[in-house]
Order: structure tokens, then C-alpha cells, then sequence
């Protein structure tokens, strides 16, 4: 078992992980909130229906609302959270409740290397994913298709390196702690530590 971070040595309770697709938000956040005693939440798990159907936009967020609401901590027992995600129609709901933001910033070249070998895996084992959907090797290798996420990964790689500094710096999101990662060493030394 994952030693525990005491209070004192990691104050925060509501913490997002943040980065493109294939940089691991998942499996830090799921490890940290193992951690840290919190809850896990994964934005891809509230917002894909079976068939690999997007959930409504109110329906989603009616779903962050219920996953996110915390009120002020009663005490320092209470447990917090940490949520794996990007979804930028949920983003004010998400961040507005966070303390702490965990950017996941890594090269290009690992990220493509995650998604390749996360995709022949889960093609190959037919692992089940949010509500009972399995990826489809097919889809993903039409790369000009809006449903590959080798797509969206060509897509949404440098966009996100722009934009996330410009969101961090907006007047609405100076109260978050920004914890910038540039390699996955840096992100596991740090857990470990």
C-alpha cells in the first residue's frame, strides 16, 4: 500500500490533473488520491455513455456539480478529491472548486509513444472502459478522423501549451496552486517523495 502524505506536508484536498491526451491524468490522479486518502474522479467516466455516446452538456455538468460539491471543510478529516481531465465545459465548475492544478506538460514524442501502446493494448485485450466501451482500432487509426485520438492528440498537443499558462494567469484562477510537470520522472519523483 501507498505511504500516506500527511495534512501538513500537502494541504490540498481538491486537486485537477490537467494535460493532453495519453499523459497519464489518470493514473496520477488515481495514485495520488490513493494517497492522500481522497476520492478519485475521472471527467471520461462522467462523460461518456455506452456506445461511445458524449453525455449532454447539462447532463455532464450536472454530473461534475454532484462530484465536485463540497462545502467549506467541517474538518481536517474531511476527505477531498483528485480529478483526471480537461473538459473545458465543465472548466468553471472544476476550477472554481480547486485548490491545487497538476499539468502534466510532457514531450510530444512520449505522449504519442503512451497513446500507441495504450491503444494496441486496450485494442488487443478489449478492455472495458467507461460504460462498458471498448476501443476500436480502426477508428483510431483513421488519423483524419475526428474520432481518433491520434486526431485529437495532433489536435489539442501545442493548443493546450498556449492556452493553459493564459488560463492559469485569468483573475478567476489566481487562487490555484499551479504544479508544472515536464517529464514523467519529474511527476513520479514527486509522488514518491
Amino acid at each position: 500500500m501507498a505511504s500516506q502524505i500527511s495534512n501538513s506536508t500537502f494541504p490540498y484536498k481538491r486537486i485537477v490533473i490537467v494535460g493532453t491526451t495519453s499523459s497519464g491524468k489518470s493514473t496520477l490522479a488515481n495514485r495520488l488520491a490513493d494517497k492522500i486518502q481522497a476520492d478519485f474522479i475521472d471527467l471520461d467516466v462522467l462523460h461518456w455513455e455506452p456506445n461511445w455516446a458524449e453525455a449532454p452538456d447539462e447532463i455532464f455538468r450536472e454530473r461534475v456539480e454532484k462530484a465536485t460539491n463540497s462545502q467549506p471543510a467541517l474538518s481536517e478529516a474531511e476527505r477531498g478529491w483528485v480529478m483526471a481531465g480537461n473538459y473545458h465545459v465543465v472548466r468553471d465548475i472544476v476550477w472554481s472548486r480547486t485548490q491545487a492544478i497538476i499539468w502534466l506538460d510532457y514531450p510530444f514524442h512520449i505522449v504519442f509513444w503512451r497513446l500507441l501502446t495504450r491503444t494496441i493494448r486496450r485494442v488487443v485485450t478489449k478492455e472495458k472502459l467507461f460504460s462498458g466501451n471498448v476501443e476500436n482500432g480502426w477508428m483510431h487509426l483513421k488519423i483524419w478522423s475526428q474520432e481518433s485520438l491520434f486526431h485529437w492528440l495532433f489536435k489539442t498537443y501545442w493548443r493546450r501549451k498556449r492556452e493553459y499558462p493564459m488560463l492559469f494567469a485569468l483573475p478567476e484562477n489566481t487562487h490555484l496552486r499551479i504544479i508544472h510537470f515536464k517529464h514523467p520522472k519529474e511527476a513520479e519523483s514527486w509522488l514518491k517523495e
